[in-house]
């Protein structure tokens, strides 16, 4: 654990020593405009701690910070220059007021930071009960269609029609059990604490095509439609995550999106990001569930539908993760064609013009 400790305890001194030399280099630059006692030496110590507190771990630095910054005033910057004298009527005072304002934004500081770990924290222990309770309930029905279909191929005599349409239901539930394996590996890999993505810079378009591709191979798969820009967008990305969001959102309009006969994939630039939305033309989802999408905590949509094989907040939950894994983020609406329109970002560090792109239809 010491080990652990010993390159954050580095990088703090670092920053502590870093903010207090720039404190003084200031005060220092700002006392040549004034002959008598340094007026902006105060409140740059004062904003100097509070940088630290924001900036390191704990309140070590930021009491640190403010002795350093009193002292620093009171030697440097108040008359008798370059000597320490609390003797003159007022100074103990004041700089007792100094020490103690420093000492409360150092703690202030530091317990904000504190509370906004625990949010965090609490939110993610609050993701990952949420994506358990609702594998949990939706893994049953693949399980037990697995083991029924099983229990008829060896117990019966079938004519090779029933045979083919139970082998294809063990299929089909099979795929989706490794899909929702590779979900619940996701979402283990980036809530487990640090997360470090091996990016590359990778073709946009390339990407889509290639998840659209491995769509297309769901016997319930839908035609998708790609509108995107006459620009190359190169973003860096992990492409075999990608790949899974779009799988993912592709799957849920299958799976969720009832009387919907195509998917929308709409592909937009914006100021150093690249913009993707999903959309469907179903019955879509009802605006107070919407909210609910996102965190993974909708476990009603297999309760509604019956043939449901699992929740829509799976999946989204997951997408999520990923794409602000990336620096991203994902939100949720109601389309205009009818169904659920999922929007999400990811950074675009550069763009390439192609001079014959057009919007093109994957049928």
């Amino acid at each position: 654990m010491k080990d652990d400790k010993r390159p954050n305890v580095a990088r703090d001194a670092l920053v502590f020593a870093g903010i207090m030399a720039l404190a003084v280099a200031l005060s220092m630059a700002l006392s040549g405009l004034h002959n008598d006692n340094n007026p902006f030496a105060t409140p740059l110590f004062i904003l100097a701690v509070a940088l630290v507190a924001r900036l390191t771990d704990g309140y070590l630095w930021g009491i640190a910070a403010s002795l350093v910054g009193t002292f620093c005033v009171n030697y440097m910057f108040t008359y008798p220059f370059w000597q320490f004298d609390v003797t003159l009527t007022g100074y103990p005072l004041t700089f007792l007021m100094m020490l103690v304002v420093s000492v409360i934004i150092s703690a202030l500081t530091t317990q904000i930071k504190r509370q906004e770990q625990l949010r965090f924290e609490m939110e993610r222990e609050k993701m990952h009960a949420n994506l358990l309770r609702a594998i949990a309930h939706d893994i049953r029905t693949p399980l037990s269609a697995i083991m029924g279909a099983s229990s008829a191929l060896k117990a019966q005599a079938l004519d090779e029609a029933d045979r083919e349409a139970l082998l294809d239901g063990i299929n089909r539930d099979a795929q989706w059990l490794v899909r929702v394996t590779e979900n619940l590996l996701s979402v283990t890999r980036f809530t487990g604490g640090d997360v470090a993505l091996t990016k590359t810079d990778e073709v946009l378009e390339e990407i889509v095509g290639s998840a659209i591709l491995k769509y297309r191979r769901a016997p319930d798969a839908l035609p998708v439609h790609v509108t995107q820009p006459e620009q190359i967008l190169i973003v860096p990305m992990d492409a075999t995550l990608i790949e899974q969001v779009l799988i993912n959102l592709f799957d849920n309009v299958s799976a969720h999106g009832r009387t919907a006969t195509r998917i929308w994939l709409t592909i937009t630039c914006n100021p150093g990001r690249a913009v993707l939305c999903v959309e469907d033309d179903g019955v879509g989802v009802p605006d107070h569930r919407l909210p609910e999408l996102l965190d993974g905590s909708d476990h009603r949509g297999a309760q509604e539908r019956p043939d449901a094989r699992r929740s829509m907040g799976i999946g989204l939950s997951v997408c999520r993760t990923i794409v602000r894994a990336h620096g991203g983020d994902m939100k949720i609406g109601r389309s205009p064609r009818g169904g659920v329109a999922v929007k999400f970002y990811l950074p675009c560090e550069a763009e390439q013009i192609l001079q014959d792109s057009e919007v093109k239809d994957v049928q």
